[in-house]
């Protein structure tokens, strides 16, 4: 069978207009399909290249499709099941920014290129001290995105139509103001000079944002039946759910960026604004932020995917009563729209379609909890003064996920390796994250509760420790967990 290219897809020659930070399923699946779709529909005309910003992984698949491939949008539509199989042609070309530097800096000098998107999770948009200017690229996505604007601005003598819009999808609140606060402290710190930080701040564009599609990404298990149906080889299939939501707010002129962006005459689920934060809130605390309260703890219960979680009666009322007992009395919009987008929510887990491994969403889970969890546990403690019962449960869940003194590799990144049942897994997050985890997550449960929640990296400077009560029943927690396992513990807890 031969292997998808662009003969198969008939793809037509695009000017790149869109950088894209990073090469994972979400974006394939969301930002890729958009442009895809509005190159169809409009006379947008953009390609895309995607950038492995990162050091471990293999764009070796991409390469050999031509940057093809296809992305299966699967659910329930008007009470009956949908699939919307499409060849995504977006993506004219894939390169790895520390592997083939050279190649990767030369995007920032093409006249075409207009757009930068990302999505380098919560923990990518982040201001390091120790990172070099001089480094081919600067380690940090803001670092790197630094010196690709400074060498454009260079490359077009500080040209004022030459500046570029980027549009962060990391879910991070603001997400675009903070990436722009991390380049001008780059900018500072590099000494790179009043004139360049004008340019950027005068030509360029920073847009905050809310992105919202569950993607469970290669669909491994149905992979050569789908193959054999489409009547070629892919090695990069994406799937993902049918809804889908772009929430762009821009700090410039927002009438011309949807000229420019022409998603509406596209008829994609894009949404420009003048203020993204009401559907921010909602989406990160009700959909990221129940994924992340109850899906560590669903796994060491003996789940492996989110519908199956949701088939547990157990997990399911764990679940539910998170969000409408202790993150929805937290949150500024009416309740009735909060209770409405919540029953959407579950019904967007039950979807028979989506194959999402809990594994897949435990990745930087500590920063997860930071952007997703803590604003509604800390609403919930100031509101009621007393602890969330699951919101808290999630935390000691989270620590006893990461808990081993066991390392190893996966794709050729660092890990630790925990176990449930005598099964090994993966545990993925920043280095510091693990190194933290490996050296005290086998010490007393109080002691391993209290140096956890005092460590204000993993909750935005903030000393949870101090909250009254908290090292304790975190403790209490492990301990029972240690003692008598996840399943039983969580039993008990939805009684």
């Amino acid at each position: 069978m031969e292997r998808l290219n662009k003969k198969i897809s008939k793809a037509v020659d695009r000017p790149v207009k869109v950088l894209q930070f990073g090469e994972g399923n979400f974006l394939r699946a969301f930002v890729d399909y958009m442009f895809d779709v509005t190159n169809e529909k409009t006379d947008f005309n953009g390609g895309v290249v995607i950038i492995k910003p990162i050091e471990f992984g293999s764009l070796d698949r991409f390469h050999e499709q031509e940057c093809q491939y296809t992305l299966q949008l699967r659910g329930y539509e008007n009470g009956e099941a949908k699939k919307d199989t499409r060849i995504i042609t977006s993506i004219v070309d894939a390169v790895a920014a520390i592997e083939d530097y050279e190649k990767y800096a030369s995007y920032a000098k093409m006249d075409s290129v207009r757009f930068v998107v990302s999505n380098t999770t919560e923990a990518g948009i982040v201001f390091d001290e120790t990172d070099d200017f001089n480094a081919c690229p600067p380690k940090t996505y803001p670092g790197k995105l630094t010196k690709l604007l400074f060498e454009r601005y260079e490359h077009f003598n500080g040209a004022m139509d030459k500046g570029l819009v980027l549009i962060p999808c990391e879910l991070i609140a603001d997400n675009g103001l903070n990436l722009k606060k991390c380049i001008f402290q780059f900018i500072d710190l590099w000494n790179l000079g009043d004139a360049f930080k004008n340019w950027v701040e005068e030509a360029c564009s920073f847009c905050s944002t809310l992105v919202d599609r569950i993607v469970p990404g290669y669909p491994r298990d149905e992979a050569a039946a789908m193959c054999e149906e489409f009547g070629y080889e892919d090695q990069l299939i994406d799937t993902a759910e049918l809804f889908g939501l772009w929430v762009i707010e821009s700090d410039k002129d927002l009438d011309a960026l949807k000229a420019e962006l022409p998603f509406d005459k596209a008829g994609v689920p894009v949404v420009f604004t003048k203020d993204h934060h009401p559907y921010k809130e909602r989406k990160v605390r009700i959909l990221n932020g129940s994924h992340t309260s109850f899906v560590l703890a669903s796994y060491l219960a003996g789940n492996d995917l989110v519908k199956e979680s949701m088939d547990d009666a157990v997990i399911r009322k764990y679940m539910e009563e998170t969000l409408f007992d202790e993150v929805i009395p937290t949150l500024s919009l009416p309740e009735s729209e909060c209770k409405e987008f919540a029953n959407a929510v579950i019904e967007r887990f039950l979807n028979p379609f989506i194959k999402h491994k809990l594994l897949d969403i435990s990745l930087n889970s500590v920063s997860k909890w930071e952007a997703r969890c803590m604003p509604s546990f800390l609403g919930y403690v100031n509101k009621f003064n007393k602890l969330p019962k699951y919101l808290t449960f999630s935390m000691a869940a989270l620590m006893s996920f990461y808990s081993t003194q066991k390392d190893g590799e996966v794709n050729g990144g660092y890990c630790l390796i925990g176990e449930r049942n005598g099964e090994e897994y993966s545990i993925r997050d920043d280095r510091f994250v693990l190194d933290f985890f490996k050296e005290n997550s086998s010490k007393d449960a109080k002691e391993f509760a209290q140096a956890y929640l005092s460590n204000t990296k993993f909750f935005g400077g903030e000393d949870l420790s101090k909250i009254d009560g908290l090292v304790d029943t975190i403790a209490a927690y492990i301990t029972d967990i240690r003692t008598r396992g996840m399943r039983a513990v969580v039993e008990d807890l939805v009684k």
